[in-house]
Protein backbone atom coordinates (compact mmCIF):
# COMPACT_ATOMS: atom_id res chain seq x y z
CA UNK A 1 0.00 0.00 0.00
CA UNK A 2 1.57 3.44 -0.97
CA UNK A 3 0.71 6.00 1.53
CA UNK A 4 -0.33 9.44 -0.10
CA UNK A 5 -0.77 12.65 1.25
CA UNK A 6 -2.56 15.13 -0.74
CA UNK A 7 -1.92 18.77 -0.58
CA UNK A 8 -4.24 21.16 -2.03
CA UNK A 9 -6.46 24.19 -0.82
CA UNK A 10 -9.29 24.13 -2.87
CA UNK A 11 -11.72 21.84 -0.88
CA UNK A 12 -14.08 20.53 -3.44
CA UNK A 13 -10.97 19.90 -5.75
CA UNK A 14 -9.31 18.12 -3.10
CA UNK A 15 -12.29 15.96 -1.88
CA UNK A 16 -12.62 14.79 -5.53
CA UNK A 17 -9.15 14.29 -6.33
CA UNK A 18 -8.88 11.98 -3.17
CA UNK A 19 -12.28 9.83 -3.88
CA UNK A 20 -10.96 9.25 -7.19
CA UNK A 21 -7.46 8.06 -6.05
CA UNK A 22 -8.89 5.95 -3.12
CA UNK A 23 -10.37 3.59 -6.61
CA UNK A 24 -6.92 2.46 -6.91
CA UNK A 25 -6.74 -0.51 -4.48
CA UNK A 26 -2.72 0.15 -3.97
CA UNK A 27 -3.29 3.79 -2.95
CA UNK A 28 -3.75 4.90 0.53
CA UNK A 29 -5.01 8.49 0.42
CA UNK A 30 -4.88 11.48 2.82
CA UNK A 31 -5.72 14.72 2.13
CA UNK A 32 -5.20 17.88 3.93
CA UNK A 33 -5.29 22.27 2.84
CA UNK A 34 -1.85 23.76 3.17
CA UNK A 35 -2.29 24.86 6.58
CA UNK A 36 -2.39 21.46 8.12
CA UNK A 37 -0.18 19.72 5.60
CA UNK A 38 3.06 19.92 8.14
CA UNK A 39 1.09 18.49 10.82
CA UNK A 40 -0.58 16.08 8.79
CA UNK A 41 2.95 14.72 7.12
CA UNK A 42 4.26 14.16 10.64
CA UNK A 43 1.17 12.15 11.60
CA UNK A 44 0.72 10.23 8.27
CA UNK A 45 4.30 9.58 7.19
CA UNK A 46 3.22 9.28 3.68
CA UNK A 47 5.32 7.59 1.12
CA UNK A 48 4.29 10.73 -1.09
CA UNK A 49 3.03 13.64 -0.95
CA UNK A 50 1.60 15.15 -3.63
CA UNK A 51 0.74 18.72 -3.45
CA UNK A 52 -0.63 21.35 -5.48
CA UNK A 53 1.84 24.22 -5.96
CA UNK A 54 -0.86 26.92 -5.91
CA UNK A 55 -1.59 27.49 -2.32
CA UNK A 56 -3.11 30.45 0.04
CA UNK A 57 -1.69 29.38 3.14
CA UNK A 58 1.06 32.07 3.71
CA UNK A 59 2.59 34.75 1.77
CA UNK A 60 5.83 34.09 0.25
CA UNK A 61 7.34 30.91 -1.38
CA UNK A 62 5.47 27.24 -1.92
CA UNK A 63 6.43 25.71 1.80
CA UNK A 64 7.71 22.40 -0.05
CA UNK A 65 9.90 21.28 2.68
CA UNK A 66 7.44 21.58 5.32
CA UNK A 67 6.07 18.14 3.82
CA UNK A 68 9.14 15.91 3.47
CA UNK A 69 11.07 16.86 7.39
CA UNK A 70 14.35 15.13 7.92
CA UNK A 71 14.19 12.88 10.80
CA UNK A 72 16.78 10.35 11.94
CA UNK A 73 15.81 6.87 11.50
CA UNK A 74 13.03 7.77 8.45
CA UNK A 75 12.86 8.23 4.86
CA UNK A 76 11.26 11.56 4.18
CA UNK A 77 8.36 11.51 1.68
CA UNK A 78 9.33 11.75 -1.79
CA UNK A 79 7.49 14.87 -3.04
CA UNK A 80 5.30 14.53 -6.32
CA UNK A 81 3.98 18.51 -7.50
CA UNK A 82 0.88 19.33 -9.57
CA UNK A 83 1.59 22.37 -11.62
CA UNK A 84 1.34 24.08 -15.19
CA UNK A 85 3.97 24.87 -18.20
CA UNK A 86 3.34 28.78 -17.45
CA UNK A 87 3.98 28.85 -13.89
CA UNK A 88 7.97 28.90 -14.10
CA UNK A 89 8.55 29.98 -10.65
CA UNK A 90 6.65 27.61 -8.89
CA UNK A 91 8.31 24.69 -11.09
CA UNK A 92 11.95 26.20 -10.19
CA UNK A 93 10.86 26.14 -6.55
CA UNK A 94 9.52 21.95 -6.47
CA UNK A 95 13.13 21.44 -8.33
CA UNK A 96 15.09 23.12 -5.52
CA UNK A 97 12.65 21.21 -3.17
CA UNK A 98 14.30 17.68 -4.62
CA UNK A 99 10.97 17.17 -6.38
CA UNK A 100 10.52 13.41 -7.73
CA UNK A 101 7.17 14.61 -9.47
CA UNK A 102 5.92 16.25 -12.25
CA UNK A 103 2.51 16.46 -13.08
CA UNK A 104 0.53 18.89 -15.51
CA UNK A 105 -2.57 19.68 -13.49
CA UNK A 106 -4.07 20.20 -17.27
CA UNK A 107 -3.15 16.66 -18.24
CA UNK A 108 -5.61 13.01 -17.58
CA UNK A 109 -5.92 12.20 -14.02
CA UNK A 110 -4.64 8.51 -15.14
CA UNK A 111 -1.10 10.65 -15.26
CA UNK A 112 -0.87 11.66 -11.70
CA UNK A 113 -1.99 8.05 -10.70
CA UNK A 114 1.14 6.47 -13.02
CA UNK A 115 3.28 9.82 -11.11
CA UNK A 116 2.66 8.49 -7.50
CA UNK A 117 3.87 4.88 -8.19
CA UNK A 118 6.76 5.98 -10.07
CA UNK A 119 7.57 8.18 -7.58
CA UNK A 120 6.80 6.12 -4.80
CA UNK A 121 9.58 3.36 -6.29
CA UNK A 122 11.87 6.34 -6.44
CA UNK A 123 11.77 6.82 -9.51
CA UNK A 124 11.45 9.84 -11.45
CA UNK A 125 8.31 11.06 -13.17
CA UNK A 126 7.70 13.99 -15.58
CA UNK A 127 5.04 15.36 -18.17
CA UNK A 128 6.18 15.78 -21.25
CA UNK A 129 4.04 18.75 -21.40
CA UNK A 130 5.75 20.72 -18.48
CA UNK A 131 8.70 20.95 -21.13
CA UNK A 132 8.73 24.50 -22.00
CA UNK A 133 8.17 25.34 -18.31
CA UNK A 134 11.17 23.93 -17.67
CA UNK A 135 13.25 26.08 -19.96
CA UNK A 136 11.55 28.69 -18.70
CA UNK A 137 12.84 27.54 -14.99
CA UNK A 138 16.29 27.59 -16.27
CA UNK A 139 16.45 30.65 -17.79
CA UNK A 140 14.90 32.71 -15.04
CA UNK A 141 17.29 35.25 -13.88
CA UNK A 142 16.41 35.16 -10.33
CA UNK A 143 17.75 33.59 -7.68
CA UNK A 144 15.33 31.66 -5.35
CA UNK A 145 16.02 34.00 -2.09
CA UNK A 146 15.19 37.40 -4.76
CA UNK A 147 11.99 35.54 -5.60
CA UNK A 148 11.04 35.11 -2.31
CA UNK A 149 11.57 38.88 -1.54
CA UNK A 150 9.94 39.98 -4.55
CA UNK A 151 7.15 37.30 -3.75
CA UNK A 152 6.06 38.99 -0.89
CA UNK A 153 7.26 42.90 -2.11
CA UNK A 154 3.93 41.61 -5.18
CA UNK A 155 1.59 40.90 -1.59
CA UNK A 156 2.23 44.33 -0.37
CA UNK A 157 4.71 44.35 2.09
CA UNK A 158 7.16 46.80 3.06
CA UNK A 159 10.95 46.75 3.39
CA UNK A 160 10.27 45.67 7.40
CA UNK A 161 7.37 43.58 6.53
CA UNK A 162 10.06 41.52 4.66
CA UNK A 163 12.99 41.75 6.56
CA UNK A 164 11.18 40.32 9.00
CA UNK A 165 9.62 37.45 6.97
CA UNK A 166 13.02 36.77 5.90
CA UNK A 167 15.07 37.16 8.77
CA UNK A 168 17.36 39.65 6.92
CA UNK A 169 18.38 43.54 8.01
CA UNK A 170 16.39 46.32 6.01
CA UNK A 171 19.76 47.35 3.66
CA UNK A 172 20.00 43.56 2.63
CA UNK A 173 16.36 43.65 1.12
CA UNK A 174 17.03 46.94 -0.32
CA UNK A 175 20.27 45.42 -2.19
CA UNK A 176 17.60 42.61 -3.74
CA UNK A 177 14.94 44.88 -4.64
CA UNK A 178 17.45 46.64 -6.83
CA UNK A 179 19.48 43.56 -7.80
CA UNK A 180 15.76 42.40 -9.08
CA UNK A 181 14.84 45.43 -10.57
CA UNK A 182 18.30 45.06 -12.96
CA UNK A 183 17.69 41.95 -13.62
CA UNK A 184 14.43 42.15 -14.80
CA UNK A 185 14.90 45.24 -16.93
CA UNK A 186 12.23 47.44 -14.17
CA UNK A 187 11.99 50.59 -13.86
CA UNK A 188 11.09 50.05 -10.38
CA UNK A 189 9.77 47.64 -7.70
CA UNK A 190 6.01 48.01 -9.10
CA UNK A 191 7.57 47.30 -12.65
CA UNK A 192 9.64 44.96 -11.61
CA UNK A 193 6.83 42.98 -9.97
CA UNK A 194 4.27 43.29 -13.59
CA UNK A 195 7.42 41.99 -15.30
CA UNK A 196 7.77 38.83 -12.97
CA UNK A 197 3.93 38.11 -12.75
CA UNK A 198 3.72 38.32 -16.93
CA UNK A 199 6.68 35.83 -16.95
CA UNK A 200 5.03 33.37 -14.60
CA UNK A 201 8.00 33.65 -11.88
CA UNK A 202 5.87 34.29 -9.14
Amino acid sequence: MIRILLVHDACLVRSVMAEWLRREPDLGVYETPWRGAPAQARTVRPDVCAADLDHTRARGPVPLAELCPREAGRRPPRLLVLTTADRPGLLRQAIEAGALGYVDKKGSPDRLVRGIRRVAAGERFVDESLGLGFLKAAEMPLTRRELSVLSLAAQGASVAEIAGSLHLSHGTVRNYMAAITRKTGARNRIDAIRISQGEGWL
